[in-house]
């Protein structure tokens, strides 16, 4: 009943972007700075070798960038103390492009998508419906980032996908703005005492910076802590801050070349399956909302990422067991008032997990489900649920012998999230002989789908390399669930 649909995306070496580069520290093999050094090399050059070297550096590269002396400018800034005051500005360019390299996105895998109605839906009219959707792509020393693509469903169930622009870009002011909510469950968690707690949090407004903070940290007196030293206080808060940014892309970008990469502590090695999912509450102050997986190197961590009209985007740690290790997809609306989000925190079975305030989920409940020879190793969502008349439809993945992925159906009792009303028993799709290889075989996964014109549209992973799409008429799907 599922239909393979003629489209496929794979990631593309094309598509580069400019990180700053410093020499001695790669990402793999890590030692001492030779930044000094360097620059110290170009200083020395004559001024004729620095016009003809920038002229070919420009020649070879400004057509795969659209602001390269842009990336060469902020990358000499970063080393401007270490030169004199008079150099010259075709010198700070050449000083900037050799702190500079270039990073496939793209170049090791693109996968796991995650799909949502786009806010901007010009073609409605028409009967397609526009959408969004992220991707996870991985590059170089295996770092996951975020990229986007758009497209859309026709009312014949066809999916259409727009091109990409040729040029990326990590470029947004980022920037933090703390919610005293957030900071206060945050700090309550990690140890400090409420009562000290609010020494600092009574002098600030409900949203603040982190400069605000400091001045705020910079202004209690040790002696009126009870069971905090000031030391444990500035070092929690500043922490909290640390891993909570914000970040707005120039107003000129496109959405496709908009890349999202790592900037807190705790996803430096990247930022994993992103579940996008449109909301539905009229009162919140945002349209968008979506879990995704930081890790460091070693730990993992759920966060979540919050925006109206994909250019500016806020990203904040989540707490509580239920935010545990991967895979949380979060309702697109409250339920008796409070959030809901399924959660796997055992990284086997599937929970039901409870939030007061959308950013601490302390409150677990089991889903109780027996499971099949096709996901006895264990099982997940494959998205946000989505609502239907008769309740909650929720995609499903489980591995099985050989750990192999495949994905599966079920409905959750739309009043009731925590139980189930039926499932398929038989996966909806696995690899077929021609999805097995990739750089992590017989894996097919699904960070969301969306329905439109009566049918599932589900953008897949493949082997953790590409992306396809498959499509199942609604009545067809729900009958098959018992």
């Amino acid at each position: 009943m599922l239909e393979r649909l003629p489209v496929e995306l794979t990631g593309s070496t094309d598509r580069v972007l400019c990180r700053m580069f410093i020499p001695g520290e790669e990402d793999l093999i890590r030692g001492p700075s030779r930044i000094p050094e360097v620059v110290s090399r170009c200083m020395e050059l004559s001024k004729t070798q620095v016009s003809t070297t920038l002229q070919a550096v420009e020649r070879d590269f400004s057509g795969r960038h659209r602001n390269l002396r842009d990336e060469f400018s902020s990358h000499f800034r970063a080393v401007a103390h270490m030169v004199e005051d008079d150099v010259s500005a075709e010198r700070q360019l050449l000083i900037g492009a050799y702190l500079t390299q270039e990073y496939a996105i793209e170049g090791a895998a693109y996968f796991n998508p995650s799909i949502v109605p786009h806010p901007d839906e010009p073609d409605a009219e028409l009967g397609n419906l526009r959408f969004i959707m992220s991707v996870r792509a991985v590059g170089e020393g295996h770092i996951s980032t975020i990229v986007f693509r758009s497209g859309c469903v026709t009312s014949s169930g066809e999916v259409v996908i727009d091109s990409p622009s040729p040029y990326t870009t990590i470029r947004a002011k980022r920037y933090t703005i703390l919610r005293r909510r957030y900071v206060r469950q945050s700090a309550i968690e990690a140890g400090l005492d409420s009562t000290d707690l609010e020494l600092v949090l009574g002098m600030l407004p409900d949203k603040f910076t982190a400069e605000e903070l400091l001045a705020a940290l910079n202004q209690i007196d040790p002696r009126g802590l009870r069971n905090t030293t000031s030391d444990e206080l500035i070092s929690t808060m500043q922490d909290i801050a640390r891993n909570t940014y914000e970040a707005d892309f120039p107003e000129d970008s496109t959405l496709s070349e908009r890349v999202l990469w790592p900037m807190a502590s705790e996803e430096r090695r990247g930022m994993e399956d992103l579940r996008l999912v449109r909301l539905g509450d009229e009162d919140e102050p945002v349209r968008y909302r979506g879990s995704y997986t930081a890790f460091d190197g070693t730990c993992v961590q759920s966060r979540v990422l919050e925006t109206d009209d994909f250019r500016s985007f806020s990203s904040m740690s989540l707490t509580g067991k239920g935010s545990q290790n991967k895979g949380m997809a979060f309702f697109p609306r409250c339920i008796d008032g409070r959030y809901v989000a399924l959660s796997r925190w055992d990284r086997e079975s599937m929970s039901l997990t409870i939030s007061e305030d959308s950013y601490h989920w302390n409150d677990v409940r089991p889903i109780e489900m027996s499971k099949e020879p096709w996901e006895l190793v264990h099982v997940g969502n494959c998205g946000s649920p989505i609502e239907v008349d008769d309740g909650w439809l929720v995609l499903t993945h489980g591995a099985g012998a050989m750990r192999q992925y495949a994905i599966g159906a079920m409905l959750l009792d739309k009043n009731d999230p925590g139980r189930v009303l039926g499932r398929t028993s038989e996966p909806l799709l696995k690899a077929s002989d021609e999805e097995r290889n990739g750089y992590v075989p017989n894996v097919v996964y699904s960070c969301g789908a969306l329905i439109h014109a009566d049918r599932l549209t589900i953008p897949y992973g493949i082997s953790d390399w590409r992306i396809r799409f498959a499509s199942v008429a609604m009545s067809d799907l729900l009958s098959a669930i018992s």
